[in-house]
Order: structure tokens, then C-alpha cells, then sequence
């Protein structure tokens, strides 16, 4: 309202103007003469206003002029946009100078790059990581100053949900965990971090483990193999010996049992990622014949097996073996007598292959399910050493899921029994079929 109103103002001022001069020209007369002189000196005042006005645009830095009417009214709103973006941008460099302190104090390496690859600032820790100079670097191509095939590959993979580890050539050799993000058009941030120490701390874990495992085999195979031998010679076994000597067998029996999966799971986690040959795996062939073993070792327990596809899947055989032998005989050690164990195989229309176990046992309480899958983690120390596992069933499932490209999913509910499922995303060509076999 307060710009309608000096616009009124402004009108009624030419207006007056014009009248004035048509009253002069009349009494002098010539009115035309005295209109035109009137227009003339009004817009000369127009045009050295906007002349004042373009300068001043030319150099925002100086102050405003002055100005009467509509035009003051302009140049104080104008000055006021002026000064409020200048303050906004004030603010906006001052963050921006702050993320950049951030990023420059950072110990992992931050570069920042543009749609097209190009470096736009980089900190003090990708020039120790990677060799980058900034700002000699501003607007080189990133993947000309790095040159390691898996970053590249990593990079131009437009996936960036997870890390990537990748190690360098040469020696000493180095391991980089590099993570992107992707903001505005194309522009992304880019952190990498020098994991050597962690990767090879977790390498001298495996080693150690296999090592440890492969020295134990020996020693508890000869104990075991005297112990059964003594055992089967019961006559000449004094009867106060009997019960120790056949606790000291399990216990035994045990401890293969648990060096056993320690070696494989050592051999899972070695091979993980290194794949190159996989083969096309029937999982309907192999449930088949792992469910006859089963039979053999629980004779009065049901495994219902239902079978909705023939499609394989890529991956390794013994691995897909264990992983599922291991649900299966989890999901037959914690359900009731009499309770089927339901193992379900299917394709769905994405051509995701799923194969799911599920029992009907006591089930897991949801804290718990988030570490099922860790090593030697129990939800009930009891019921576990009662049922004779080991507690690296999971971690086993879960690496050879990870080898397979594989999605493990838990779902539980306490009372009601729990369901596991591998879920593969790629399949092998093949014909499906629809079966039900108890």
C-alpha cells in the first residue's frame, strides 16, 4: 500500500505540473511551448536519476543515492535487498569456510569433484593418501591423478550404497576404504581412509584362527581316537571310569566339531570376494539330498520341503551346503517334537530366488537379532551348549551369504517359532515347477 500510495504521489505531482504549465502558457501565450518546456525538464529529472541509479548498480559497494519520490522509495528498498543478500552471502561463505576447516582438518582424504570428474578442492590428507595437490589440482580429472583400477571401477559405478576396500600395488602395499556421496548435479564427496592396519589386523585374526585350529586337529583326533578305542573295550573299563571317560568323548567330539567350523569358516572368509568360477548350483538338488543325510542323523524329526523352482543359482557348492545345512539343523534343534520344519524354495517375479527355513520353536527376542550372526554369540547359554553347537552356524551363513551376493533376512517372534532366508538376486536360466514334497 505504501508503494501505491508514492506512486499516487508521483502521479498527482505531474499532474499539478502539467496544469501549472498549461496556466502559465495560457497566460503567456504560447501553452504548448510551456507544457513541452515542463515535460522536458521532468523527464530530464527522470533520466539523471537513472543515471545515478546505473552507477550505483555498476558499483554496489559504494553507497546508494539519494533520492526524492518514488525513486528514494526505490533506492531505500533496493539497498535493503542489497544489504540482506550481501549478509546472506556473508553468512554462507562463513559456513562454507567452516565445512571446509572441517574437511581440511579431517585425517581421511576429502575431494570434492564436479559432474564430470573434476577435481573442485581437495584437503591435506588426500595429498598424503593420494598424491593431490590442491588447489594445483582444481579442475584435473580425478581419475588421471589416481590411477588404481579398482577406484576407477568404484567411481564410475554410479552405486555408492556401500564402501569399498581396495588395496594398492607395489610394496609396501596399502588398503584404502573409499565412501562417495553424491549432492547437487553430479557433484560428489569423496572420503577416503587408510584401513592397512585394520585389514591387517583382521588378516593376522584369520591366520591366527586357522592356524590354531589346523595345530588342534591333531592332537584331538589322537585323544578322541584313544578315547573311543578304550570305551569300546567296556568290560575292562573300571565302572567308576565309564561316565568320565564318556563325558571327556563328547566333550571331545565337541571340540572337533568346533575346530572344524573354525577352519571352514577361516576358508569362507579367505575366499570371499576372490570368486572368479562360480558354477550354476541346483539349491532343489541340494535340499534333496541334504534332507536324506538329515534323516539319518534325526530319524523321528519331519522336514517339510516345499519346491517352486528348478532355477540354480551361481555360487559355490560346499558353501550353499553348509549355509543351509546349518538353518536347517538350527531350526530341527529348537523346535518341538513333533513340530515340521518347513524349508521353502521359490522365485518371485523380480527373479529373486528365495530360499527360506522356518520353525516353529521357541523364537528369539528382538534385541537378540541384530547379533545372531556374530560369532559364538548365544541368546541362552543353556539351550545352546545343551543342543552341542558350536556358535558359528550364522557367522558361517552369513559369509557364504556375502560370498553369493546373498541377502540374509531373520524374522521372529518370541513363541511362535522363526524364519531365516537367503535371498539371491541372480538366477540361472531354467524351466520352474511346481512340487510339494514332504
Amino acid at each position: 500500500m505504501r508503494a501505491v500510495g508514492r506512486w499516487y504521489k508521483e502521479v498527482q505531482t505531474l499532474l499539478l505540473l502539467v496544469a501549472v504549465a498549461i496556466a502559465t502558457g495560457y497566460w503567456l501565450g504560447s501553452v504548448w511551448a510551456a507544457l513541452t518546456l515542463v515535460l522536458a525538464w521532468r523527464l530530464l529529472v527522470y533520466l539523471w536519476q537513472l543515471r545515478r541509479v546505473l552507477s550505483w548498480i555498476d558499483q554496489p559497494e559504494s553507497e546508494p543515492p539519494e533520492g526524492s519520490g518514488v525513486w528514494g522509495m526505490m533506492l531505500d528498498q533496493m539497498y535493503a535487498i542489497q544489504r540482506h543478500n550481501r549478509d546472506a552471502r556473508s553468512r554462507l561463505q562463513h559456513t562454507v569456510d567452516y565445512l571446509r576447516d572441517s574437511f581440511r582438518s579431517l585425517r581421511d582424504g576429502a575431494i570434492l569433484i564436479d559432474q564430470n570428474g573434476n577435481i573442485q578442492w581437495s584437503n591435506q590428507s588426500a595429498e598424503r593418501l593420494l598424491g593431490l595437490r590442491y588447489p594445483q589440482d582444481k579442475g584435473q580429472a580425478l581419475l588421471s591423478l589416481v590411477r588404481y583400477p579398482e577406484f576407477s571401477a568404484y567411481l564410475l559405478d554410479s552405486e555408492y550404497q556401500q564402501p569399498r576396500v581396495f588395496a594398492t600395488p607395489g610394496y609396501p602395499q596399502r588398503h584404502f576404504q573409499v565412501e562417495v556421496s553424491s549432492f547437487g548435479v553430479g557433484d560428489r564427496l569423496i572420503l577416503v581412509r587408510d584401513v592397512t592396519r585394520i585389514v591387517q589386523i583382521e588378516q593376522t585374526r584369520q591366520d591366527f584362527i586357522g592356524n590354531v585350529s589346523h595345530e588342534l586337529r591333531t592332537p584331538l583326533t589322537v585323544i578322541s581316537g584313544y578315547l573311543d578305542t578304550i570305551l569300546d573295550n567296556d568290560s575292562s573299563v573300571p565302572v567308576n571310569l565309564r561316565k568320565p571317560l564318556q563325558q571327556m568323548s563328547q566333550q571331545a567330539e565337541r571340540m572337533e566339531n568346533l575346530v572344524r567350523d573354525l577352519l571352514w569358516l577361516s576358508k569362507i572368509e579367505a575366499a570371499e570376494g576372490k570368486r572368479t568360477d562360480p558354477e550354476t548350483v541346483s539349491l532343489a538338488s541340494l535340499l534333496g539330498e541334504l534332507l536324506e543325510e538329515l534323516k539319518t542323523a534325526y530319524p523321528t524329526r519331519h522336514v517339510e520341503r516345499v519346491i517352486r523352482t528348478e532355477v540354480g543359482v551361481l555360487g559355490d557348492y560346499r558353501e550353499l551346503y553348509s549355509a543351509i545345512s546349518n538353518l536347517i539343523v538350527n531350526a530341527i534343534k529348537y523346535s518341538p517334537e513333533g513340530e515340521p520344519v518347513v524349508v521353502t524354495y521359490e522365485l518371485d517375479e523380480r527373479g529373486i530366488v528365495t530360499l527360506t527355513v522356518k520353525d516353529s520353536g521357541l523364537g528369539i527376542a528382538e534385541e537378540h537379532l541384530p547379533r545372531l550372526t556374530e560369532r559364538f554369540y548365544r541368546v541362552d547359554e543353556s539351550r545352546s551348549f545343551a543342543g552341542g553347537g558350536t556358535g558359528l552356524g550364522l557367522a558361517i551363513v552369513k559369509h557364504v551369504a556375502a560370498n553369493h551376493s546373498a541377502i540374509l533376512s531373520i524374522h521372529s517372534e518370541l513363541g511362535k517359532g522363526s524364519e531365516f532366508s537367503l535371498k539371491f538376486p541372480e538366477a540361472s536360466e531354467s524351466n520352474e515347477v511346481e512340487a510339494n514334497v514332504a
